[in-house]
């Protein structure tokens, strides 16, 4: 499972969890957690990761997805402002009295 773009925090918050809700091993090397359990399917550990960004309030950072055979946590882009159009100044009428 790829977590490189989780927080160092957060990639050991998942850990704890995952080693809490798994019966197997869980291990942390470098931007990636292998899991050694035998019967665990690629969709259950989906959704456990998911579960941990949901409950955590992450769901808006991260994505979590099944790529190549491997559970991957990556984070969005940041989105672009919009530019704000300004419209162009009208020109202020005078107005004549003639008092």
């Amino acid at each position: 499972m790829h977590v490189a773009e989780l927080e160092n925090d957060e990639r050991e918050l998942l850990l704890g969890f995952l080693r809490s809700s798994l019966s197997g091993d869980v291990v942390l090397s470098g931007g990636k957690v292998s899991v050694d359990s035998g019967e665990l399917l690629l969709e259950e550990l989906k959704r456990l990761v998911t579960k941990f960004v949901y409950h955590r309030n992450l769901n808006r950072r991260y994505w979590v997805r099944v790529e190549g055979g491997s559970v991957r946590v990556g984070r969005f882009g940041k989105a672009k402002k919009a530019e704000k159009r300004r419209k162009e100044a009208t020109k202020p009428q005078t107005i004549t009295h003639g008092w």
